[in-house]
């Protein structure tokens, strides 16, 4: 089961898309994606969602008040960096297109009216990218434990680091202390 976040301010847009994605088949390479889908009209509500749950897939709205569907994309993919993402706009803006891609990685820019079976390609296509970058990604970590030049706990660590990344430079003292702002340091 894929789990799918759609976004939209209007909640008639949001009514449709489910029962689009609830009635007809998602499938890509000849897999069948079943969905369950979550929907919510405040970008706020669905971030405190996506910190709570995980989720294979979130879909937004480009236009909306308080927060675009880009800084919203943006937002999840902070959280949850492996998820894909999709926006919807009814409005042909070149430069929020460039900026999605540039700064999200959306996987598709749908038009709105969208045509269904594009919607439902659109959407098959990008778990299935998902789902094969992740076995990609499994598969690497494998070979390299078996040539022993990792551990599981060191492939942890990494994946852990790319997604919240820890102290990278240290600067230290002539005393052997760390000093944590090279342009603050005490006086004697």
């Amino acid at each position: 089961m894929s789990r799918v976040m759609l976004v939209d301010d209007e909640e008639a847009i949001l009514k449709s898309l489910k029962r689009i994605l609830r009635l007809a088949p998602c499938t890509f390479g000849g897999k069948t994606f079943t969905l369950d889908v979550e929907t919510y009209t405040s970008p706020q509500e669905a971030l405190a969602a996506a910190r709570r749950d995980d989720y294979d897939l979130f879909i937004s709205d480009y236009r909306m008040p308080i927060m675009d569907g880009i800084e919203f994309l943006k937002a999840t993919k902070e959280i949850q960096p492996d998820a894909a993402r999709l926006i919807l706009s009814g409005y042909a803006d070149l430069n929020a297109l460039v900026r999605a891609v540039n700064e999200v990685g959306i996987d598709r820019f749908i038009g709105k009216p969208w045509n269904d079976y594009d919607l439902l390609s659109a959407i098959g296509q990008a778990l299935a990218h998902r789902e094969l970058l992740l076995e990609n990604r499994q598969l690497a970590n494998l070979v390299r434990m078996e040539m022993g030049d990792t551990t599981p706990e060191q492939v942890e660590a990494e994946r852990l680091e790319a997604i919240e990344p820890g102290i990278t430079d240290v600067n230290w003292g002539p005393d052997g202390s760390v000093i944590l702002d090279p342009e603050f340091r005490l006086k004697d």
